[in-house]
């Protein structure tokens, strides 16, 4: 599905839910908030988000602790968690995703081009990290972890409500 069908999808059901979004965002620059506010009424359920490209952005503005960074490093999974959690609450949104990772197309402190990790934060702060490996050039790992994100936060949401 193109990723601006799953925006919109994304929109319609964080609304029929009565749910908000954060996102905290790394390689990616702000692509997947630019996906969500592309669609009319996302403003209804969109909180905002953070672009934390430098390392020390994320503890400062994303929330994640020091001694998570300095145990693993950006691009880890527990950096995506901490992310996508530090996101939630200081935005005050039900749900949050977050992004980092290694766009290219030169290593970054041992990551390969491509390595990305998305962090997924929900009302319940049960959070998950999920790792993707990108292929292409810079544009084409940014566009797949902007498309992975938003599909992966939309089932999430989805599974949360068909429980619910």
């Amino acid at each position: 599905m193109p990723p601006e069908r799953v925006a919109r999808d994304l929109v319609a059901a964080l609304a029929a839910a009565g749910s908000t979004l954060a996102t905290a965002e790394s390689l990616t620059g702000g692509l997947i908030g630019a996906a969500i506010t592309a669609v009319p009424g996302a403003s209804a359920v969109y909180r905002g988000g953070v672009v934390t490209y430098a390392t020390e952005l994320k503890a400062s503005l994303g929330g994640v602790p020091d001694d998570v960074l300095a145990a693993h490093g950006p691009v880890a999974p527990e950096t995506a968690i901490a992310m996508a959690r530090g996101v939630r609450v200081r935005a005050g949104a039900d749900w949050a995703v977050s992004a980092t990772g290694v766009a290219g197309p030169d290593p970054q402190d041992g990551h390969g081009p491509g390595e990305v990790w998305l962090g997924f934060a929900g009302p319940d702060d049960a959070a998950e990290a999920v790792r993707i490996d990108c292929v292409g050039d810079r544009e084409d790992v940014r566009a797949a972890a902007v498309a992975e994100a938003l599909s992966g936060l939309l089932a999430r949401l989805t599974a949360a409500s068909s429980r619910g």
